[in-house]
């Protein structure tokens, strides 16, 4: 989706300079580390994921693991991104079915809510990070914001989001990402939420023609 991740990488952090390409040792290396994060927060959450153990669980020198994430905000917010690129891959194998984009939408942040809903834990510490994440996360945070775009936009059908669509899709991430904050805090209920993310989607009827079927 070169034209979507385009756009999403124009509303982000453009100015951040590209890090050098991991090699392949060193992608599997990081791939270990990721998993190993998940596993830990899965169990225990925020509290449970601690750099020694992450790097002795995925058999890496700790030294070493401060070079790929200098602190555990970090690496947590990496693993967020790192869920939300598997569940894309997940929900593209099985795309929404709603007759407009925003059903389409709604059903999408829907179905993502869910897969966190099923390991609570790893979410709480995922959204944890997030929200402690200061200036120095920044290009981590960023790659959050650009995957959660990308997902939305793919659920739209949109190859060229115009600003208004784009500014539709930053309003429509926040409101997810706060119905999941008030979610894991016991402040919202599943239903509560579902009514929130429908209401906001919403918004992509106001922005104009949209993708797939012109709805």
């Amino acid at each position: 989706m070169p034209a979507q991740a385009k756009e999403a990488k124009v509303e982000t952090n453009a100015s951040q300079p590209a890090s050098p390409p991991l090699t392949e040792r060193q992608e599997a290396r990081r791939r270990r580390i990721l998993h190993a994060s998940a596993q830990l927060a899965s169990r225990g959450g925020f509290d449970a994921v601690q750099m020694r153990e992450v790097a002795e669980s995925s058999q890496v020198a700790l030294g070493t693991l401060y070079r790929y994430f200098p602190s555990k905000i970090h690496l947590l917010v990496a693993t967020m991104q790192d869920q939300l690129e598997h569940m894309h891959g997940t929900l593209r194998k099985k795309p929404p079915t709603g007759d407009t984009a925003a059903q389409r939408v709604a059903e999408t942040l829907m179905r993502a809510f869910r897969a966190l809903q099923r390991e609570p834990h790893l979410a709480d510490a995922m959204v944890r990070a997030l929200t402690f994440a200061d200036r120095s996360v920044s290009p981590e945070v960023d790659q959050v914001s650009r995957q959660t775009t990308v997902i939305i936009l793919d659920a739209m059908g949109l190859e060229n989001p115009t600003p208004e669509q784009l500014s539709a899709v930053r309003v429509i991430e926040h409101t997810w990402h706060s119905a999941l904050i008030t979610w894991l805090s016991g402040r919202a209920s599943i239903a509560q939420v579902k009514i929130d993310i429908e209401t906001v989607c919403r918004l992509i009827d106001l922005t104009g023609p949209q993708g797939q079927d012109g709805a």
